[in-house]
């Protein structure tokens, strides 16, 4: 049952990984449409997305040494993470 919803975590870090560089562009860009991010929030964008793909990673191998428990948690992290973003009012 861990080894599934480790799956599951895989694919859904994965998924939101290629989310956020799929947006990119909308942040980093020179266009009009673009927020012209700096070098700080480059700096906590691929943080982000260093986290999403090392998570499931990390799951795997607390998994593969009998920490199932711990796995799990680190790798629904980025999810969890990215919901609780969500529920932040925008400031406007």
């Amino acid at each position: 049952m861990a080894k599934a919803l480790l799956a599951l975590a895989a694919i859904v870090d994965l998924g939101l990984a290629a989310l956020l560089i799929r947006v990119s562009g909308f942040i980093f860009e020179s266009g009009p449409e673009s927020t012209h991010g700096g070098a700080l929030l480059a700096v906590g964008y691929f943080t982000a997305v260093a986290a999403c793909i090392a998570a499931p990673i990390v799951g795997f191998v607390f998994a593969r040494h009998e920490k199932s428990g711990l796995g799990l948690g680190l790798a629904w992290m980025p999810p969890v993470g990215a919901l609780a973003a969500l529920l932040i009012p925008p400031p406007y």
